[in-house]
């Protein structure tokens, strides 16, 4: 599993403990063994001896042959409600934390680069974030949550919330996330915390070294909210295909910037006023999506090359309850 992993083939798991037989495929040609000589709770002798194997602990022991199912859309993953334990809180800006989740030993979350995941509160109401991290890192679940006024569990996390505080989730969600079998280049934009999905699409791609020219925008308002502008900074520095662009809307005097101003999707067109060569990846605040989408079809962009996930805020009115689809709300 680790092998097709790296080579961006994903195939179905979720404990990777062997336990759950969710891996299961079949040895066709070549041998395989397991870690200490013995074979995976999850997978019976019987299966073993006709060539059943469980991939995420399977080590080949020569050059193999399998055959497994491969995920290769969101639809291919089934949803799941599961327990998690905080872990960390970081501050990340003035109004963005992160929360590291942690699975129980048993689990693990699948999921493909861009998803989100549900945080299900007690009283029922659910709130929707983007999973930060790449696929390959998934020990711990990594979101941003921006703080929003009045917001039900952003204030929790904001008004005290503890390490090792126990939450219950509901993922992987959302039919954003990376198409890796396109050959075209990538536009990837940001607005905000609209960085958390990009971050995990990047990651992802990086890691498996896809080879496609990749531009990154990432839009906000003051130099503050810019709040891990080293790392994509970095990134520009060690992959020469990667070029990372970023965009202040409103700079104060005391941020001394020297960069873009204006709206991000508007610098976007600014330096590639033809878009119908490439796969755009948006995410952010409504309107900022709302612009781009319609800028973008006026630049040549075929519906089918955008890829978008609109950050709304969840509006409470029992008893009719609104929840944004994907991204991240309060």
């Amino acid at each position: 599993m680790q092998a097709a992993l790296r080579h961006g083939l994903v195939i179905p798991y979720s404990c990777r403990g062997g336990s759950c037989a969710t891996c299961m495929g079949k040895v066709v040609e070549g041998e395989v063994s397991y870690p200490d000589e013995q074979l995976p709770p999850g997978l019976d002798p019987k299966e073993a001896a006709v060539g059943q194997a469980l991939f995420c602990l399977a080590q080949p022991r020569s050059d193999l042959s399998i055959e497994v199912r491969e995920v290769r859309d969101s639809a291919d993953i089934e949803p799941r409600k599961l327990p998690c334990r905080v872990v960390a809180i970081h501050r990340l800006a003035h109004d963005v934390m992160q929360l590291d989740l942690k699975l129980p030993d048993t689990e693990r979350l699948q999921f493909l680069p861009g998803q989100c995941l549900d945080i299900l509160m007690r009283d029922g109401r659910k709130r929707s974030y983007s999973l930060a991290n790449p696929p390959h890192q998934d020990d711990v679940l990594q979101l941003h949550v921006r703080h929003v006024q009045g917001g039900a569990f952003s204030g929790q996390v904001f008004d005290g919330m503890k390490e090792k505080s126990l939450l219950r989730l509901e993922g992987p969600l959302g039919n954003f996330y990376l198409r890796e079998e396109s050959p075209r280049p990538l536009l990837l934009i940001a607005g905000g915390t609209g960085f958390a999905p990009i971050k995990s699409m990047l990651e992802h791609a990086f890691y498996v070294g896809l080879d496609r020219p990749m531009h990154f925008y990432w839009g906000v308002r003051q130099r503050r909210d810019l709040y891990l502008d080293a790392l994509p900074a970095q990134w520009a520095r060690e992959h020469a295909d990667f070029h990372y662009t970023p965009c202040l809307s409103e700079p104060q005097p005391a941020d001394e910037w020297k960069g873009r101003i204006g709206l991000v999707h508007n610098m976007v067109l600014r330096d590639f006023p033809n878009l119908e060569p490439f796969d755009v990846y948006i995410a952010g605040p409504p309107g900022m999506i709302e612009s781009a989408r319609r800028d973008f079809a006026a630049h040549g962009l075929p519906p089918e090359q955008l890829h978008f996930d609109s950050f709304e805020h969840a509006v409470d009115q029992p008893p009719v309850m609104t929840v944004a689809p994907g991204g991240q709300n309060g």
